[in-house]
């Protein structure tokens, strides 16, 4: 994310960019006024860019080249100062029934198991004692 700082034009000295102590031949030189418009909440920022943009917007009586943005510092939360609640309580509540749920999955698996185990047992019982000889009385 950028942020982006706003200085009026006629406060920034022409001279800035080469009296800067930069590498030569690295930086580009064709900095121009440019507008960045904040698509959340319409706001416009003037200042210096290298940006390329094919759309224009008048400001003040001077046409300005535009370059719109998603957010900026007039729209973040975190330079506006909005708090966005985020529902931890719901989440995890969420999780405690998704744990709860397989728990109770696991015991009903578990149950149906023993009584499976248990059937089978008495059945085998069943077998071996009609296999068994028969004791006279």
């Amino acid at each position: 994310m950028t942020t982006l700082l706003a200085i009026p034009l006629d406060q920034i000295p022409t001279d800035v960019y080469t009296t800067l102590d930069m590498k030569k031949d690295i930086h580009p030189d064709n900095y121009r006024p440019v507008v960045f418009q904040d698509l959340n909440n319409n706001t416009t920022v003037l200042t210096r860019s290298t940006v390329a943009t094919e759309e224009t917007i008048k400001l003040e009586g001077v046409e300005y080249p535009l370059l719109k943005v998603h957010i900026t510092s007039s729209s973040h939360p975190f330079f506006t100062g909005e708090e966005r609640i985020v529902d931890i309580e719901g989440r995890v509540d969420k999780f405690k029934a998704r744990a709860a749920a397989g728990q109770a999955a696991r015991d009903k698996r578990t149950t149906a198991a023993k009584k499976l185990a248990t059937r089978k047992e008495s059945q085998d019982d069943k077998k071996a004692e009609k296999s068994a000889p028969k004791a006279d009385k």
